[in-house]
């Protein structure tokens, strides 16, 4: 597509589905080298890989999984020995649980908290990891979701809270890594066809009256909510910072 990204390395956390998929080959399409990486997913990460190399990249796929806070460090560390440097990081690898009221008696409270633990702090402790090592001038763009800041149907407190702590976490460090030029954004799409989407469709209501809530009736594409995350990552954007992007055709205005 172009090489507005060649030369720089990038780390999509989640990579090997989905929109972390989806960004890491928009990347490789605009030159970057590429980390990304995953829980569990061993075969579909190393597919993603060959992909990637496939357009001129390197590209590796390093195991790290979120919900265990040590691991932030090593991922960090791996990038840095493979491409000696990382100049952007994606916040996008989480868990989505929802579907239960907070007044429900049944309320998973063991599953819910692992929400908080994967989404929040395990983020956090990736973010913390990367920033002494990200050039100056680099990026960190968090993929958040709309349910941050918009409540369409009941269900997803616990799911919005992590969005929201995120949300208000991107603009807390855009503060303090400003002075390195580094600039901090948060990407909220709406409904989106990944796998994730299709394990929680069963537990909203009816999904042709959430569809009409649109402006634009229809979902994100991966490739539009991709191709924002690379326009933050380049070098247009570069004055954009602590800002939040809603890409769910209107839903919330």
């Amino acid at each position: 597509m172009s090489n507005i990204l060649k030369g720089k390395v990038a780390l999509v956390t989640g990579g090997s589905r989905g929109l972390g998929a989806a960004t890491a080959e928009a990347f490789a399409d605009h030159g970057a080298d590429v980390a990304i990486s995953y829980a569990a997913s061993a075969d579909k990460a190393q597919a993603v890989v060959e992909r990637l190399k496939a357009k001129g990249v390197r590209a590796i796929a390093v195991q790290s999984d979120q919900a265990d806070l040590s691991s932030a460090k090593p991922l960090i560390d791996r990038v840095m020995a493979e491409f000696g440097k990382l100049d952007v990081l994606v916040n996008n690898a989480g868990i989505a649980i929802q579907g239960q009221l907070v007044d429900d008696p049944e309320l998973d409270g063991e599953t819910y908290n692992r929400q908080w633990q994967v989404n929040v702090l395990g983020t956090i402790a990736n973010t913390r990891a990367a920033a002494p090592k990200l050039t100056d001038g680099g990026r960190i763009i968090f993929v958040g979701s709309l349910l941050g800041s918009s409540i369409p149907f009941p269900g997803v407190a616990d799911y919005a809270g992590t969005k929201w702590a995120l949300a208000g976490y991107a603009k807390g460090i855009a503060r303090d890594l400003g002075p390195r030029n580094i600039t901090v954004n948060i990407v909220q799409p709406g409904i989106m066809p990944t796998d994730m989407a299709a394990d929680v469709a069963g537990e909203l209501p009816n999904r042709d009256a959430i569809l009409d809530m649109h402006p634009i009736r229809r979902i994100a594409t991966l490739e539009e909510v991709a191709a924002t995350i690379c326009f933050l990552a380049g070098p247009h954007a570069g004055y954009i910072n602590g800002e939040t992007i809603n890409i769910a055709g209107g839903l919330g205005i």
